[in-house]
């Protein structure tokens, strides 16, 4: 199991302060760089990795932390940088490395490290010789096991989010025709950008119960390690067996009366040199919480301004390519919600796929029908809307998942909006 280590800094860490900090293995190990320069990896003479440290990113949104992190860790004032570190599980002296790393950073440079009371600054004394294996140059810095049939990705965090290094490792396996298997411990959740991603075709979440086995987290199956892969347990009839521990009663990990709105919905527009994207998502994040979206990026943390111009320029240069374009917003802590969006060019023009979700207290007030069919106008007739579908279910707040059976979202229904091609507006089911 690979052990990750976050420094969060007030100001970029250097060159300098880097390699300052990859020294505290001594100097007979080597540095190499991956994926285009994005990753430093500290390895033994033999080739094997120790640290894999991902270049650090500027982070505007202090609350990230506490999304991503927990409230341990302290707050920063203003934007931040981001440098995550992980370390091979194949040595436990890597761990204490990794944290030498972060505390080496954090002493030159102030800031914090997560896990909180893991840094220091000491030089930490590795086993001779070093018998670790080097790893495939193919194989991702965020894999942990890799097979012809699966990348297996083992994460020991209370949220698991869709880092850069999750994100890669998700989009390097599935071109390679495997499966991602993520492995995490029971406790953990996901948040909803890597639920979404996990929730379809041969990737899967991988539960690791200390009493009970593996068991997939969302759909609930247990779990064998078979030829290369977790592969679901079969009964006497061929079917899937259940870990009884995701059938624990779902209210069990969702807090009393929190509920989730989710809207689904799509916009075709004309492929027009001056199309800018985004405008539905923001019309509607205005509309159901009565500001705009705070920031957005291509992975977790959330680490950009909220911009409009800026993410249509990512989406025209990643079309020019041929490639579509996946982007995460986020808003203001006081109301939680978080959205993916997909930009694809299609023959009907440019395409967005938003799933916007916000979080409620057992007290909030979930926008009423009228408000839902308003923005369904609006979205009509001012942002080329071609569907929309609502749901609302009882979840968590806080937007995460945990391994447990989930609540059936219920549909908030409507008959078309007049002009769109099968928009949901005028009348809303709330439940």
């Amino acid at each position: 199991m690979t052990k990750d280590v976050i420094a969060l800094t007030p100001s970029m860490p250097d060159p300098t302060t880097l390699l300052a900090g990859l020294y505290a293995g001594g100097p007979d190990l080597t540095v190499n760089t991956l994926a285009e320069g994005m990753v430093l990896q500290l390895r033994t003479p033999e080739g094997a990795p120790l640290l894999s440290v991902e270049a650090p990113q500027l982070v505007h949104h202090p609350d990230e932390v506490h999304r991503l992190l927990g409230p341990q860790v302290p707050l920063p004032e203003g934007p931040f940088w981001w440098t995550e570190v992980r370390a091979t599980g194949a040595l436990p002296e890597a761990e204490r490395l990794a944290a030498s790393f972060a505390g080496r950073l954090t002493s030159v440079l102030g800031g914090a490290v997560w896990p909180p009371g893991t840094a220091h600054t000491d030089v930490v004394a590795l086993p001779s010789p070093l018998t670790l294996r080097p790893v495939p140059d193919h194989q991702p810095p965020a894999v942990d096991i890799q097979t012809d049939r699966a990348s297996v990705v083992v994460q020991d965090r209370p949220v698991t989010a869709l880092t850069t290094w999750l994100s890669s490792a998700l989009a390097e396996t599935t071109a390679q025709g495997r499966a991602l298997q993520l492995v995490t411990p029971p406790m953990s959740r996901l948040t909803l950008p890597v639920r979404a991603a996990l929730a379809f075709g041969p990737h899967r979440w991988v539960v690791q119960h200390p009493e009970t086995g593996y068991y997939d987290g969302l759909r609930g199956a247990r779990l064998q390690w078979s030829d290369g892969a977790f592969t679901e347990e079969r009964g006497p009839d061929g079917a899937s067996v259940v870990a009884e521990t995701f059938t624990a009663p779902a209210d069990a990990a969702t807090p009393e009366g929190e509920r989730q709105l989710a809207l689904s919905l799509q916009t075709v527009h004309p492929a027009t040199a001056d199309l800018v994207l985004g405008g539905a998502l923001e019309a509607a994040w205005q509309h159901l919480t009565g500001a705009r979206p705070t920031g957005w990026g291509t992975a977790e943390p959330v680490h950009l301004p909220w911009s409009k111009r800026e993410l249509t320029d990512l989406a025209r240069t990643r079309a020019q390519k041929g490639a579509p374009t996946f982007f995460i917003t986020l808003g203001a802590r006081e109301q939680p919600a978080i959205a993916t969006t997909r930009v694809l060019h299609t023959p009907a023009g440019i395409e967005e796929h938003t799933t916007l979700v916000l979080g409620y207290r057992s007290d909030d007030t979930v926008p009423p029908d009228t408000a839902l069919s308003e923005l369904a106008r609006h979205l009509t007739a001012r942002h080329n809307l071609a569907t929309l579908f609502v749901t609302v279910r009882p979840a968590r707040r806080d937007l995460t998942a945990a391994p447990h059976a989930e609540h059936s979202p219920a549909p908030v229904t409507a008959p078309s909006a007049p002009g769109s091609a099968g928009a949901l507006g005028h009348r809303y089911r709330s439940r």
